[in-house]
């Protein structure tokens, strides 16, 4: 009988379709105690993680694992190989946070643009100053310059976001062809940090990995056009955050939106988080209503998937285990 563990709570419309699956029972982990995961994870043929690392030691308890789910789409830490080695698939949920995390990152270029935390607060004392008196410069969107770095399912809807508030969109991204970008209204460019140069906001869209670490380093942000905004609700490792706080506190850029870090989650004070021009949310681009409930259907979807023999290759990482299971 497929056994199903969500390690922590998803929504409970999952869990209620899984549970209605004949012969397929689901339980939810709450204790991630050494001790329960070594009592519990034997039990499971399927896994559904959110946040928790999964690295060799965690998968000697998972005997019986025939599928691993990543309620999301980042997998940086998940230690794919292991899976692979064991001929266990990594699914993920491409699709599902697309349109959350899309929306986000044009809710940071606003807020950024309009000065909105600094207006927030100002709001807030006792003689608020008001009015433009404030000294607080904005500017609108339209008009402006954006870079869209990475042009998958989250920045293809960033691009259209920010055509439609009347921006001009560049787009950089190696895996897409330039036909397409043109195609779809873009201006495909072939060196980031060149056109960063040009742009007002550059915003960050590619996955976590080795050729993406601090991809947004130092140099690059000393290319940016003096005043620009950057905004980053990918991976943090992707941005490195000494030089985006020095480029903060030199003024260089104006702001910057940033919603992942470096190290999840932030436990320990970080100086980065002082800087007064970074607006900044506890890595929550994806996580509407709307958003965690997809998560956790197209997570539900996968290990049902996986049990009936009908796994969709598209939503797996290590696609290659497939091959060998035909």
């Amino acid at each position: 009988m497929p056994h199903v563990i969500c390690v922590r709570p998803i929504h409970e419309e999952a869990i209620a379709r899984m549970r209605a699956t004949p012969g397929v029972t689901v339980d939810v982990l709450m204790d991630l105690s050494p001790e329960s995961l070594a009592a519990n994870l034997p039990k499971a043929d399927a896994l559904i993680v959110r946040t928790i690392r999964i690295d060799r030691a965690f998968l000697a308890h998972c005997t019986n694992l025939k599928i691993l789910v990543r309620h999301g789409v980042g997998y940086d830490i998940v230690d794919v190989p292991a899976l692979t080695e064991r001929g266990i698939p990594l699914a993920i949920t491409p699709e599902a946070n697309a349109v959350s995390v899309a929306e986000h990152a044009l809710m940071m270029m606003l807020a950024c643009a309009r000065k909105l935390t600094s207006f927030n607060a100002n709001m807030r004392e006792t003689t608020p100053v008001w009015g433009a008196q404030t000294g607080l410069p904005t500017f609108d969107l339209q008009g402006k310059t954006v870079l869209v770095v990475g042009f998958g399912r989250i920045g293809t809807r960033v691009a259209k976001l920010c055509a439609a508030f009347g921006m001009r969109v560049l787009v950089r991204d190696p895996n897409i062809g330039k036909g397409s970008i043109r195609g779809l209204g873009f201006e495909p460019v072939d060196d980031a940090a060149t056109a960063a140069a040009e742009a007002d906001i550059v915003t960050v869209h590619v996955p976590s990995g080795p050729a993406t670490r601090n991809l947004i380093d130092g140099a690059f942000m000393a290319r940016m056009k003096p005043g620009a905004v950057l905004v980053n609700t990918a991976r943090g490792t992707i941005v490195d955050q000494v030089a985006l706080e020095a480029s903060l506190r030199a003024g260089h850029l104006s702001a910057a939106g940033i919603d992942v870090f470096e190290e999840e989650p932030v436990e320990t004070p970080i100086s980065l988080l002082s800087t007064p021009n970074l607006i900044m949310t506890p890595h929550v681009a994806a996580s509407t209503a709307e958003g965690l409930r997809r998560m956790a259907l197209d997570s539900a979807a996968a290990a049902l998937a996986c049990f009936a023999g009908t796994l969709d290759p598209d939503v797996i990482v290590n696609a290659e285990v497939l091959a060998r299971r035909n």
